[in-house]
């Protein structure tokens, strides 16, 4: 209504400014009318009149003053004259004004000849008189010989006209008065009545009803439309504060409707290992994607699709090849896989770990690609993508596909479930286009990924070099102001999505205080009790930079000698795909290294590297975290790496130093840390240095600032967007689903 107060005084001011200037016009019209016609009706009097008038002018003055009463009967004529040659009155009627007497107006009408005789002409005017205005007319008078005989004067009373005209600006004015308020109330009537008529079939459209016509004239603006609802829908989800497993459980319930999330992935939360007495333990595997997506499993439920690789997972499976965990809280489900073993070696260790991992991490590491590896890799995302189908419960589920293992398996899906939601998230780097080029079979790699309805990566940077690959190699449309691909009439959209931890980090919570973990550690490996520990935690992978690590410490202990048995490096180093030449190979070069640099520095009670190849649990690297004085990640290239917030989020006391290599996505977020060129052996040596003799004060405020944004920023708002962004497309795609039903509108919203 504010809106429409300017626009009503305008129209009320131009409307009156019209009423203004049409009155003027009006009057001035009607005046000219008035007396035109009153001229005419005088001159047609005097003229009828005028034979009577002469006969009667030299006969009884008593007739002559009868003829004038007799022309005065209308009551706009007020008087009437008949005036002699010398300007005399012969005869006037009663009243008649001395204004306009026989010599004031015969003055004006007479005109004498040469020879001294006087001739009149007709003559009319308007005039005042105090009582009003006035028409005067004059007609000279003759008898039937042709002799001038005087002139007779007629006064017509024009207040009638006066009257007329107020009569006239009245009704102009109300006149236009009313359409004022008409064309005030009529817009406002109107403009209600379409927006409630334009809102309710908007309403109607956007919930899959409304007419026909209707909507075709309203697919401009609906997708518009669908996609602020849905911005605003997840700017609320979005809104700030702490995410955590109860606003996870509720913004899937509100957007999602409680709906059981399914998750693919090659590797499994837990696997059950047979002891060598004969027993069954359970085992959490050293994987940045299980730390991440495992408390969202226990927040949400749902199915967990994996391959069994435990040597006594067979055993602890229902019939439907379930298993119930985690163990004692048993809140979701492990749908074990079973592969055999040309498989698993054509599909994991060939395809995916020769194959994708070092195509995909610039390591220097040569990607070996075989036409059987690829048979197999295709064979088994097919057994995966059926095993998924299987544990669907709808036309439409809500599908999370992680990692590179499984590029084919959306595409896969999307065949079987056209309406089916897959959120297929990427964990390690996309390489650049060129890089891309060098697979075989890249265009069936991109072609199954975009069966996703969202590709998720780590940074901006990998969603970026993946829209240039498909740019390259295929025929799609490229949509780079919403990061979406569309192929074949689907839609995918690309977006990053930074994995993170949960907070606060269970293993964390349990964790027995930092005091405590360092005694035991420093009991352990034998510490003195002035000693240093640095520890780096992974899995024995040429993608971490070991060796480059082991190398740094090496030149801190060459170039600051201070820290010559004091200083020790714990590696804890999970024995990671050893069917493969390569980890073999570096798996005795780690070890060589760790000896020589013991060989060069250590002594009998000291070593500078400890190197703890075995697998460790989630417990025993927490305490390693909370007892050390720093924590050295040299990634030569990674999607993100996780133990970098592991770290943190160990560091409750606010104690110790993360020295991070760039090149890490975790080095975007966690910039607090000591960023080092891992390559760089001498500039790492000095962030070491400088770890180790970082003030107290220091250490606290690096470390809080990094624990602040993982407070903010955990896996349960990482796996929240992403099912939001999931809900939101849904929504879009069913609506417009039925929209096309009844309209024949297509929509790619």
């Amino acid at each position: 209504m504010r809106r429409m107060v300017p626009f009503t005084l305008a129209l009320l001011a131009g409307l009156a400014l019209l009423a203004w200037a049409a009155s003027g016009v009006v009057q001035t019209t009607a005046r000219r009318w008035f007396e035109r016609d009153i001229g005419a009706r005088a001159n047609l009097v005097l003229v009828s009149s005028e034979k009577s008038l002469a006969n009667n002018w030299n006969g009884e003055p008593g007739e002559l003053q009868k003829q004038l009463a007799a022309l005065t009967r209308d009551e706009r004529v007020m008087g009437a004259a008949a005036c002699d040659p010398d300007l005399k009155t012969r005869a006037a009627t009663v009243g008649f004004p001395e204004d306009f007497g026989c010599w004031a107006v015969g003055t004006r009408v007479r005109s004498i000849d040469s020879n001294g005789v006087a001739h009149f002409r007709p003559w009319s005017t308007v005039s005042d008189l105090p009582t009003g205005r006035v028409h005067v007319s004059v007609m000279p008078l003759a008898n039937p010989a042709g002799q001038e005989l005087g002139f007779a004067i007629l006064l017509h009373d024009l207040s009638f006209i006066d009257r007329r005209e107020a009569q006239a600006r009245t009704f102009l004015f109300a006149t236009f008065g009313i359409l004022a308020f008409i064309a005030l109330l009529l817009p406002v009537w109107v403009a209600r009545l379409a927006r409630y008529d334009w809102s309710r079939e908007l309403s109607s459209l956007l919930r899959g009803g409304g007419k026909q016509q209707q909507s075709r004239e309203f697919q401009p603006i609906l997708s518009d439309v669908r996609e602020l609802v849905s911005r605003m829908a997840y700017d609320r989800d979005d809104a700030p504060g702490q995410w955590n497993a109860e606003r996870l459980k509720h913004s899937l319930n509100s957007n999602l409707h409680g709906e059981r999330v399914v998750i693919l992935s090659n590797r499994e939360p837990y696997i059950h290992e047979f002891t060598p007495h004969g027993g069954i333990e359970v085992q959490h595997p050293a994987s940045g994607l299980v730390t991440a997506l495992e408390p969202v499993m226990r927040a949400c439920s749902g199915v967990w699709v994996a391959h069994g690789s435990g040597s006594a997972d067979r055993e602890t499976v229902d019939r439907k090849d379930h298993v119930r965990v985690p163990p004692g809280e048993e809140s979701y489900h492990i749908r074990r896989v079973w592969l055999t073993e040309e498989e698993q070696q054509g599909y994991y260790y060939g395809f995916s770990n020769e194959g994708l991992w070092p195509l995909c991490h610039v390591a220097y590491a040569r990607p070996i690609f075989r036409a059987e590896d690829w048979r197999q890799y295709r064979a088994v995302n097919q057994k995966f993508a059926d095993a998924v189908l299987s544990e669907v419960d709808s036309s439409d589920p809500i599908i999370l596909v992680q990692d590179y293992h499984f590029a084919l398996v959306p595409a896969m899906i999307r065949k079987r479930l056209p309406a089916a939601t897959v959120i297929m998230f990427w964990h390690i780097p996309w390489p650049n286009a060129e890089n891309v080029g060098i697979c075989p079979w890249r265009n069936q790699l991109l072609e199954g990924l975009l069966g996703s309805s969202i590709l998720g990566f780590h940074t901006q940077l990998h969603c970026n070099n993946f829209l240039d690959s498909v740019d390259r190699y295929l025929e799609t449309r490229i949509d780079r102001e919403n990061n979406a691909v569309v192929m074949q009439g689907h839609r995918t959209l690309i977006r990053p999505y930074p994995i993170s931890l949960e907070w606060p980090v269970h293993w964390a919570v349990e964790a027995p205080s930092p005091e405590d973990c360092r005694a035991q550690v420093w009991r352990d490996l034998g510490l003195k009790r002035d000693a240093l520990l640095g520890v780096g935690i992974d899995r024995l992978d040429y993608t971490k930079g070991i060796e480059e690590r082991l190398l740094a410490v090496e030149q801190l202990l060459e170039r600051y000698p201070e820290y010559r048995g004091r200083f020790s490096f714990a590696q804890l180093a999970a024995p990671s795909r050893t069917k493969i030449e390569r980890y073999r190979q570096l798996s005795e070069d780690v070890e060589r290294l760790a000896e020589r640099i013991n060989q060069r520095f250590g002594k009998p009670d000291y070593r500078p590297v400890i190197l703890l190849r075995s697998h460790h649990e989630p417990p025993e690297v927490f305490r390693y975290f909370r007892a050390s004085d720093l924590c050295y990640v040299s990634s030569l290239h990674d999607g993100m790496n996780l133990v970098a917030k592991e770290y943190v989020a160990a560091r409750t006391d606010l104690k110790g130093v993360l020295v991070l290599s760039e090149f890490t996505g975790a080095a975007r977020e966690l910039s607090e840390a000591l960023i080092v060129n891992p390559y760089d052996l001498e500039a790492s040596s000095d962030a070491l240095a400088a770890a180790l003799a970082m003030p107290l004060e220091e250490q606290r405020d690096r470390m809080a600032s990094m624990r602040s944004l993982l407070v903010q920023f955990n896996v349960y708002r990482w796996a929240g967007r992403m099912l939001v962004d999931a809900a939101r497309l849904r929504n879009q795609e069913r609506v417009a689903g039925r929209l096309a039903e009844r309209t024949g509108v297509g929509s790619s919203a």
